[in-house]
């Protein structure tokens, strides 16, 4: 007797339906998986049989034969045992096939037949309706994550037992009500009220905010860096529905989704620390698997102490912050993951930290200094488009009783210009201005007479390439949607230029 039951594969970020054919013949009592599998799919073998009879079933003492189509796409983790389970008893005709009709099943048993939580479930959910299907039966502790996705009927499962109830018109599950993308309040780690001085930093980081730019900020060691970087996500736009879905069905894949947070709200803020590995922080793996720099897709990736991390792995960065994706290739093919992130870094000016500080001095030589600053590459500085020096906060502004400029009241401002960039952008795929092109930037960054001698001036004094007077471009427009400015004024553009770094970057 040959049974077919349809689950679902995630290769990179996208689900790839998954034949899952069983057969039963004469011989010795058994199961064989083909299709490619990986260890954890074969290790079903033992799973589906233990769960079968400990849900009180009946494991049929044939040969059973299990192939996974197509064979080309390798078949890895747990997913397939609750389909495995559902296609031998159907091969047993103990559920009928047409139960089976329009509908994928996922999930990972338990040897108690209690069916467990598997990754990747939107990836899958979203595929099963553009393919047609018209139920999902996942695990119970996924159902509200899959009920993200419109239009699909969506079967809670606790157990194989109670699945097999259900198929045999038993007693039915009912199915999980749809799920919306309700709003929810801005988690708030950090307010930009508790932070003392620092007002041209906060400006800065309202700019970086209002357009997605990159930024990188150095000083000496507590002066702050570190929790202006932290207080960057309480002042970013709300991600819209579309943008919430994109961000959950990475953390989704990368099995990174809280279980009572079946939709994330809240803009990525990745911190990996300077120890990482080169596939960590951008991806890879024999089977690339998203990095940091997916993860921190929509939001902020921080990377403290700048000049400490491998140098092979930031060069790597400069491909994602220019293309806003990151593509590995590997022998088996090629993935390429989103990776539209804004990056705030932070570094000392030297190793002991007090270079150019007024009060602590500096113990390094200049041929230390110099070394230091240039673990950071030009082209990779030359990405950045805010260049900060955060300087020591003297007593009297940290001792002052006065709370500052609360993050709502900034973001109110950073969701103004992010409104008028959406109404520029309509009927293209930019979101912000940190996203134009050299066409774009010549469309919407034009200047004046006294802003073309301003920035040719500009251009000369700081030694500026091509990428950088067109990220200053993008600045001023960004400075101008601040102010609700149609035009870029040379206001605008003299405040763009005061956040390029002051000597040329080699």
């Amino acid at each position: 007797m040959l049974a077919r039951v349809y689950s679902c594969a995630v290769i990179g970020l996208d689900g790839v339906i998954v034949d899952v054919e069983v057969d039963t013949s004469q011989g010795l009592p058994g199961m064989v998986i083909v299709g490619l599998p990986d260890t954890a799919v074969q290790e079903s073998r033992e799973r589906v049989q233990s769960a079968v009879k400990n849900a009180g079933l009946i494991y049929p003492r044939k040969r059973v034969t299990v192939n996974l189509a197509p064979a080309s796409v390798r078949k890895e983790g747990p997913a397939y045992d609750l389909p495995i389970a559902v296609g031998v008893l159907a091969a047993a005709e103990q559920i009928s096939q047409a139960s089976l009709e329009g509908a994928m099943i996922i999930g990972e048993l338990s040897l108690d037949g209690s069916v467990r939580h598997v990754r990747g479930v939107l990836p899958m959910a979203a595929v099963a309706r553009a393919q047609g299907f018209k139920r999902l039966y996942v695990p119970e502790s996924d159902a509200s994550e899959a009920a993200l996705v419109p239009d699909l009927e969506v079967i809670p499962v606790n157990n194989l037992g109670a699945l097999f109830k259900h198929l045999t018109g038993e007693k039915l599950i009912p199915a999980s009500a749809p799920l919306a993308g309700e709003d929810a309040d801005v988690t708030v780690l950090t307010d930009f009220r508790e932070i003392k001085g620092q007002e041209h930093v906060k400006r800065a980081l309202e700019v970086a905010a209002a357009g997605s730019h990159n930024v990188l900020l150095v000083g000496p060691p507590g002066t702050g860096k570190t929790l202006l970087a932290r207080a960057m996500p309480a002042i970013l736009p709300r991600m819209n529905i579309d943008e919430a879905l994109d961000v959950t069905r990475i953390y989704s894949v990368a099995d990174q989704l809280p279980s009572d947070v079946p939709l994330v709200r809240n803009r990525p803020f990745r911190a990996p620390h300077h120890t990482i590995s080169h596939a960590g922080l951008v991806g890879g793996g024999k089977i690339p698997h998203p990095g940091e720099v997916t993860l921190a897709h929509r939001g902020v990736l921080f990377l403290d102490e700048f000049p400490e991390f491998d140098a092979r792995s930031l060069e790597v960065l400069r491909q994602p912050m220019e293309d806003k994706q990151v593509t590995i290739s590997r022998a088996s093919g090629s993935l390429t993951f989103p990776a539209a992130f804004m990056l705030v870094a932070a570094m000392n000016p030297c190793p002991c930290g007090w270079y150019g500080d007024p009060i602590k001095p500096c113990t390094c030589s200049q041929a230390m200094i110099s070394r230091y600053q240039h673990k950071i590459s030009g082209p990779l500085l030359d990405r950045i488009d805010i260049h900060l020096e955060v300087s020591r906060v003297d007593y009297d502004k940290l001792s002052d009783a006065r709370a500052g400029e609360p993050s709502a009241t900034i973001r109110a401002r950073v969701q103004a210009a992010r409104d008028r960039q959406a109404r520029r952008f309509t009927g293209t795929t930019l979101t912000c201005n940190a996203d134009m092109g050299v066409g774009d930037v010549r469309a919407h960054c034009a200047l004046d007479a006294a802003g073309q001698s301003l920035m040719k001036s500009a251009m000369n004094q700081l030694q500026m390439s091509a990428r950088g007077f067109h990220r200053v471009l993008k600045l001023s427009r960004t400075i101008a949607d601040l102010a609700g400015s149609d035009v870029i004024k040379v206001t605008h553009l003299a405040e763009a230029l005061q956040y390029r770094p002051r000597r040329q970057e080699g």
